[in-house]
């Protein structure tokens, strides 16, 4: 339960992100843009109170992680939720400082090392969700041979042509790999929409606020139906 609040509360920050960034531009919406600031900044404020809970969630992760039987995501895995509880470490001591519990914290270098580990951790993720998607897709693949015979290659195709047929076939079977594993394809959509915030702060792609709200927005609804619907939460084997 705890998890759907955290989400909510995330869900409820980066749309007061994204709506200010809309309305921002837009004359007569001052007072609209600076209350939904304020509330992104409340918001934001709210949810470090759970970070102690996530550091507790993320060392539980790296345990259960270390117990998968594939060697890529046990490897994954557990590098991408040792980076998260750095993070989460990182975090609170920014915390700290930001409450006013102490001033000798140098704010900017906890920030970038907390945006570092961040990064690595989804980094990490993604491969892993690159890795089961590849094997899907044999699985899809071969399914298909399965039942299916070598076609004929017609003699008159072009190289192009040919180029242009596996691209589609590469496409259909990445298409029929993630709609027979929703679990994966949220997972992985989680993933790329987060990695967005960390890309933005360590200035290796930067992106407005929009993009950024939006997806925390769509992160955070990914999310959601993983708590609300543990069977579509991607498991570890």
């Amino acid at each position: 339960m705890e998890s759907l609040r955290t989400n909510s509360w995330r869900a409820t920050q980066y749309t007061c992100m994204l709506l200010s960034y809309l309305l921002e531009p837009q004359a007569g919406k001052e007072k609209v843009v600076m209350k939904l600031k304020k509330l992104e900044s409340s918001v934001s404020t709210g949810r470090k109170w759970f970070r102690l809970g996530n550091v507790v969630h993320a060392v539980q992760a790296t345990e259960q992680s270390m117990h998968a039987t594939d060697l890529v995501p046990r490897l994954c895995l557990t590098l991408a939720n040792l980076n998260r509880v750095l993070y989460f470490i990182c975090d609170t001591v920014l915390w700290v400082r930001s409450v006013g519990l102490t001033s000798s914290i140098n704010k900017e270098k906890w920030r970038v090392w907390a945006a570092r580990h961040y990064y690595y951790s989804l980094l990490l993720s993604l491969v892993r969700d690159l890795y089961e998607i590849a094997l899907q897709m044999e699985q899809v693949a071969h399914n298909r041979a399965k039942r299916e015979k070598t076609p004929s290659q017609d003699p008159g195709c072009s190289v192009a042509d040919e180029e242009t047929e596996w691209l589609q076939s590469f496409l259909l079977l990445l298409f029929r790999s993630l709609r027979k594993h929703p679990p994966l394809f949220l997972d992985t959509v989680k993933n790329l929409c987060d990695i967005l915030n960390p890309l933005h702060q360590l200035g290796i792609y930067k992106s407005n606020p929009g993009v950024i709200g939006l997806g925390g927005l769509l992160s955070s609804v990914a999310g959601i139906i993983t708590v609300a619907y543990p069977h579509m939460k991607l498991k570890t084997h």
